[in-house]
C-alpha cells in the first residue's frame, strides 16, 4: 500500500513520541536518578534529568522554555500539515519536518506531565507514579529525561601539556532522549538532502529547471 505524505508524517510523529515515552518512562521507573549502566565501553545508559533544550543545555526559566517548545511544535505542525498538502513537496522532506516535529513534542510530555504523574526520589530509589497532581512539581514545571550517554573517546591529558595537563578529556559527554536523537536525524538529512527546500525552492522545480539549463547548454 502507498502512503500518501500525510499518513507517512503521522506514522513517524506516533512511532517517534512512542517510542520516546517508552524508554524515558521505563529507564524513570528502573533507574535511580544519576545511575549509570554500561551496555558497551562507548555506550552506556545513564538516568539523568534536566530543566533545559536538547543534550541538557540550559537557557531561561523552565516555563519559558516549556512555552516556546509548545509555540515551536504548533507552528512545525501548521507548517507539516501544509507541506502535506503541496504535491511539489518530497516525501523525504516531510520525513524530515515529521522528526523534528515529534522530537520537540516528546520534550513537551516531559515538561508538561512529568511532574505532576512521577515522584523525584533521592538515590538509590526509583520513581513511581502517583495520582495527578501529586507528584514532585506542577504542569510545566516537570525535568526531561535523558538516558544515552556515548563516551566515544576519553583520555587523561599528559602533565607536560599547558593548561590540559592531567585533566581528563571526554567525547561526546551530552546525555540525550530519543527525542533528541529525532530532532538530530531529522536536521542533519534536512541539510545535506534537502537544503534546496529551505530556501523556498521544491526540489521537483529545482529539478526541472536543472534539466532545462542542462538543456539550454547542449544546445
Amino acid at each position: 500500500m502507498k502512503l500518501t505524505k500525510g499518513q507517512l508524517a503521522v506514522i513517524v510523529c506516533a512511532a517517534v513520541i512512542i517510542i520516546d515515552q517508552i524508554l524515558k518512562i521505563w529507564v524513570k521507573t528502573s533507574f535511580y536518578w544519576g545511575e549509570d549502566y554500561e551496555i558497551f565501553s562507548w555506550f552506556h545508559l545513564r538516568f539523568i534529568q534536566n530543566n533545559g533544550m536538547a543534550f541538557g543545555m540550559e537557557l531561561g526559566s523552565k516555563i519559558f522554555l516549556t512555552l516556546f517548545r509548545i509555540v515551536a511544535v504548533s507552528v512545525l505542525t501548521w507548517y507539516l500539515v501544509r507541506l502535506c498538502r503541496n504535491p511539489e513537496i518530497s516525501k523525504g522532506y516531510v520525513v524530515c519536518i515529521s522528526l523534528i516535529t515529534a522530537g520537540a513534542a516528546g520534550n513537551i510530555v516531559d515538561c508538561v506531565c512529568y511532574g505532576e504523574i512521577f515522584t523525584n526520589p533521592m538515590p538509590t530509589d526509583v520513581a513511581t507514579f502517583v495520582p495527578w497532581g501529586e507528584g514532585y512539581s506542577t504542569v510545566f514545571q516537570g525535568m526531561v529525561v535523558d538516558m544515552f550517554y556515548f563516551p566515544l573517546v576519553s583520555f587523561i591529558w599528559p602533565d607536560w601539556m599547558p593548561f590540559v595537563g592531567g585533566d581528563r578529556f571526554s567525547f561526546f559527554d551530552p546525555v540525550f532522549n530519543f527525542a533528541d536523537a529525532a530532532i538530530t536525524v531529522g536536521i542533519i538529512i534536512l541539510i545535506f538532502f534537502y537544503y534546496k527546500n529551505l530556501t523556498g525552492v521544491p526540489e521537483e522545480k529545482s529539478k526541472e529547471n536543472s534539466k532545462t539549463e542542462c538543456k539550454s547548454i547542449k544546445d
